[in-house]
């Protein structure tokens, strides 16, 4: 497997693919890199030798792409800072409930959890 950025892409997938394997990469970010880089985006990522793949690592670091690390970092403050000025949005996160203004009387299972039965016990 190649390694780019410390992150392993698939052998077999196409390298426009590929490369949506590291966190912060979408379709339109891999195009722009390939296309600095000047390498076919059909191509898969087992064929690439050497001097590609560091032209493609090249074009993401000239490129100032928040990617990896950075990006889960700068996210995860994010979060920080809601949840310490106690805004609405940093309550719903701190109680694991959806902040986007869904329903929460039926739905909302993904954030919720799975259902906890709560009933009338009887003697």
């Amino acid at each position: 497997m190649a390694r780019i950025i410390g992150v392993e892409i698939p052998d077999k997938k196409k390298i426009a693919y590929a490369l949506r394997y590291i966190y912060g990469i979408g379709p339109k970010i891999s195009e722009e890199i390939l296309e600095t880089a000047g390498i076919d985006p059909n191509i898969r990522a087992r064929d690439l030798d050497e001097q590609q793949l560091a032209r493609i690592t090249q074009a993401i670091q000239q490129g100032q792409y928040v990617i990896e690390g950075d990006l889960r970092r700068d996210i995860a403050m994010n979060l920080k800072r809601l949840q310490a000025i106690k805004c609405y949005r940093g309550w719903r996160h701190i109680r694991g409930l959806p902040c986007r203004g869904q329903r929460t009387s039926t739905n909302a299972r993904t954030r919720k959890g799975k259902r906890k039965t709560v009933g009338v016990k009887r003697k």
